[in-house]
């Protein structure tokens, strides 16, 4: 018993210490000229649903929940929202070469036909997130013509 009251005093003052630690925030709060609605025509719709549903993980500016500030989940959004970044970044989406654009609209249509975006995770804690089928066909059809305009021009 002695050592499970030793235990479990060592992980509180490792939880209480990692409190400290905080990794850089997602929030350049400038909108650059290689966002997505800077250079494609993204209607309003369909650009409040990419705000609600995908930026916090897919642009430069995050909006953090209270629970971003404990640790270790502020570690936990960090890493996933690097890795969302990495895969997909709106705010540096003109930035990609016509090849990648064309294949991240079709990607795009395609995860949210299949509804592996957004993450079931991430619906769980932002019930905004949660996209109905119309909303869902407003965010396919937009990519589909994106797309398809970008690879009959090239």
């Amino acid at each position: 018993m002695k050592r499970i009251k030793k235990i479990s005093l060592v992980l509180l003052v490792l939880l209480i210490a990692i409190q400290f630690l905080h990794p850089a925030r997602n929030e350049s709060l400038q909108q650059l000229p290689t966002d997505i609605a800077t250079n494609y025509k993204v209607p309003d719709s369909v650009f409040r649903i990419l705000k609600t549903a995908c930026y916090d993980c897919h642009s430069n500016n995050t909006r953090y929940p209270w629970y971003s500030n404990i640790q270790p989940m502020a570690w936990m959004m960090a890493n996933h929202i690097s890795n969302g970044k990495e895969e997909l970044n709106f705010s540096e989406f003109g930035g990609y070469s016509i090849r990648r654009q064309t294949s991240k609209f079709k990607s795009i249509a395609d995860q949210v036909k299949d509804d592996a975006m957004p993450l079931w995770s991430y619906e769980l804690m932002h019930k905004d997130a949660n996209l109905s089928d119309d909303e869902k066909k407003l965010i396919m059809n937009w990519a589909q013509i994106l797309e398809d305009s970008l690879s009959a021009n090239n």
